[in-house]
């Protein structure tokens, strides 16, 4: 059963964009809080944002914060990580994922129940 599939990765050059889409099923459907992670090749898994279910809330790491902007569209269950001003160090495997309940530490994935398969993110520099 499929919860959440990531979308939108590729190849950009350093100062592009880059729009990723995380389609939501099942479940996750009913999730407090979606975030998205980052994953580069030799280094642990890191926070990049949040959204709350009804998009009152966002919440963004530093190294992303100003660049990158989430938001969701529910009717088609699904939220966006628009990533402007992209950067070498931005590339990784992006994944999002949902917390049911909310997490209380929010840049834990021990905190998260479902997550995507994650979509490759390559800057050029």
């Amino acid at each position: 059963q499929v919860q959440l599939v990531e979308s939108g990765g590729g190849l950009v050059q350093a100062g592009g964009s880059l729009r990723l889409s995380c389609a939501a099923s099942g479940r996750a459907l009913s999730s407090k809080v979606t975030g998205w992670f980052r994953q580069a090749p030799g280094k642990e898994r890191e926070f990049v944002g949040l959204i709350s279910w009804n998009a009152d809330a966002t919440l963004y790491a530093d190294s992303v914060k100003g660049r990158f902007t989430i938001r969701r569209d529910n009717a088609k269950n699904t939220v966006y990580l628009q990533m402007n001003s992209l950067k070498p160090e931005d590339t990784a495997v992006y994944y999002c994922a949902a917390s049911q309940m909310g997490p209380l530490e929010f840049n834990s994935t021990r905190e998260y129940d479902y997550w995507g398969q994650g979509t490759q993110v390559t800057i050029s520099s």
